[in-house]
């Protein structure tokens, strides 16, 4: 063992010990951090616009802070990009990473001193964690990559802007910089599959040990460094031991990635975003992952079901359930206030508090009132494809309400890696696991409203050209896995097998 892994698994002992203090007392932990939350944005322009003075409890919280998405809070945002100070967090924001807006183009997410503090130190426990579990850290001797955005950042009034993943590549601790790989040069290529070409040769000669980013972007890499070395993952990168990855379930790209690899290999799923670091897969064994109530964010739930009515009820973590879809909304030490993350959880344990990413609140399907969500699809496909054996690259579903003939129904375009050897077999676990998951499908089902699901075959690479036409190839980007209306579907007809 060297002394950097014995190192390692001395820190990770004491992180872990440290942690439990705040997972024994998650309510304790929470209430904590919304009074510092309060307490040091009373001076802003949003706390002085907010009655922050008169807020000492959750139910005042909610009478003087409505729920805001990024439209509404744009407002606050653009005070800052304009030069003002102590707008939503006392001074400015360090840096605001740039996202895709959906109705106002590019989007700007706050991150201060105190929230990319966060950000770091939970990807570093995240790993930390998982040496404490395993007894594993021989990896922290070999080479590590992340595929991420590019370093490279704008400046705008003295605040830097650029993709999160980008700004976290200035926060790679020195002891990881002679691990760590592509070179800067590498990471600061633009064109995602020149940046991919770059990497495997940087990388296809070295101890590669960990690997992390989107899978889907992931799986590119691996499948360019097989075709080039034709050999698999796993015999390329003899001492490949983990896996990294957030953004995407995993659960769909399983298969083929041990295909890819030749063998399993350990891997731990994040829950990162521009907004904050709200979570990391704390058990090899167990689903679900650790939701992080100490950081720096305080949690609302809102019951999915619920969300769209007049005044739904916004709960705090003592009030969550097993097993409910809620809309996660947030408030930060980036001076996000009861922020609509856009993303739906569910929680799969309350001792401690852990979730799995449901989806997003405006990904679903119910054209005809079935309220399809991205856990539901996603677990269907897991199970079709673990009893036919297929393989599949990617996908995406969409409702066909005016079909040529017959019924409507709900229509998966597929890139297959692996064929089904019966496509009859595929489809009628496929439509059968939905039933099963949701009763409003059910209900259509057998009242004749729908017909069983029917499958569009994409080509090879149909995604990723997809993708590319778009502009959206690599990085952060990632296919929408759910839609409740044809745009997707449309467009994905220029790229069928």
């Amino acid at each position: 063992m060297s002394i950097k892994s014995f190192a390692a698994k001395i820190f990770a002992k004491r992180i872990v010990n440290k942690d439990s203090n705040w997972i024994d007392n998650p309510i304790e932990a929470q209430q904590k951090v919304f009074k510092t939350l309060i307490t040091v944005a009373r001076s802003t322009k949003f706390g002085k616009n907010h009655n922050f003075d008169d807020i000492s409890s959750h139910a005042d919280f909610v009478s003087n802070v409505p729920v805001r998405d990024y439209e509404a809070l744009k407002p606050y945002v653009e005070f800052i990009l304009n030069g003002q100070d102590d707008v939503l967090w006392p001074g400015k924001p360090i840096y605001f990473a740039k996202t895709s807006g959906t109705t106002s183009g590019a989007k700007y997410i706050p991150i201060t001193e105190e929230s990319i503090k966060n950000q770091v130190k939970a990807s570093r426990n995240a790993i930390l964690n998982y040496i404490h579990e395993t007894g594993n850290a021989a990896f922290v001797d070999g080479k590590m990559i992340f595929l991420q955005g590019s370093p490279v950042l704008e400046e705008k009034n003295g605040i830097k802007l650029g993709r999160l993943s980008g700004i976290s590549a200035h926060y790679v601790p020195n002891y990881l910089q002679k691990n760590r790989l592509p070179s800067w040069e590498t990471n600061c290529i633009e064109d995602w599959e020149t940046k991919v070409n770059e990497v495997i040769k940087e990388t296809e000669t070295q101890n590669m040990t960990v690997i992390a980013g989107i899978p889907s972007w992931v799986q590119m890499y691996f499948e360019k460094l097989q075709e080039k070395n034709q050999k698999k993952i796993g015999e390329l990168f003899k001492n490949f031991q983990l896996f990294i990855y957030g953004g995407v379930n995993y659960e769909p790209y399983r298969a083929k990635f041990e295909n890819l690899i030749g063998r399993k290999v350990d891997s731990i799923e994040l829950f990162p975003a521009s907004e904050g670091f709200f979570a990391y897969q704390d058990k090899q064994h167990e689903k679900g992952m650790l939701l992080l109530l100490d950081a720096g964010i305080f949690y609302e739930f809102i019951k999915a079901d619920e969300f769209f009515d007049e005044n739904p009820k916004r709960l705090t973590i003592k009030d969550v359930e097993l097993d409910v879809n809620y809309v996660m909304i947030i408030s930060t030490n980036a001076g996000l206030w009861a922020y609509n993350l856009g993303d739906t959880v569910q929680f799969i344990s309350l001792h401690p508090f852990k979730v799995i990413v449901s989806g997003r609140i405006k990904h679903f399907i119910s054209a005809f009132g079935e309220h399809v969500i991205a856990k539901e699809v996603e677990e269907a496909m897991r199970i079709a494809i673990k009893a036919t054996d297929a393989m599949v690259n990617e996908f995406t579903v969409a409702p066909q309400t005016n079909p040529k003939n017959g019924l409507p129904y709900h229509e998966w375009f597929i890139e297959f890696e692996k064929e089904p050897i019966d496509e009859n077999k595929f489809i009628s676990i496929l439509d059968e696991s939905m039933q099963n998951q949701n009763s409003y499908y059910y209900d259509l089902i057998v009242g004749s409203i729908l017909q069983t699901l029917k499958i569009t075959k994409v080509k090879q690479n149909g995604f990723l050209e997809l993708m590319k036409s778009r502009g959206k190839l690599g990085g952060q980007n990632k296919i929408q896995r759910l839609s409740n209306d044809r745009k997707l579907a449309e467009d994905l007809y220029q790229h069928l097998t």
